[in-house]
């Protein structure tokens, strides 16, 4: 993982986070590491977070998430929903 990887990763969630918030299920959009099989990887990514992961074919067209953003990699991580206390 480079500095650099980081800060264009929250370059593009910036440019792009309002779009994504938008989206059915989504409550939240930051920047992390994958994770694949339940373990953390080192590679840098777009996190965002939705109540419920869902398969494509239950999502509308409009509500589907981009597996990359301007070469940066999307991990869809399911959470519940967030509220603030």
């Amino acid at each position: 993982m480079s500095d650099s990887a980081v800060q264009h990763a929250l370059n593009v969630k910036r440019r792009h986070e309002a779009e994504l918030l938008r989206k059915a299920n989504v409550v939240a959009v930051g920047v992390g590491f994958r994770t694949r099989g339940g373990q953390p990887t080192t590679e840098v990514c777009i996190v965002v977070s939705v109540r419920v992961k869902q398969p494509p074919s239950k999502l509308k067209r409009s509500d589907l998430l981009p597996a990359v953003i301007e070469g940066v990699p999307v991990d869809v991580v399911e959470t519940g929903a967030i509220r603030a206390l």
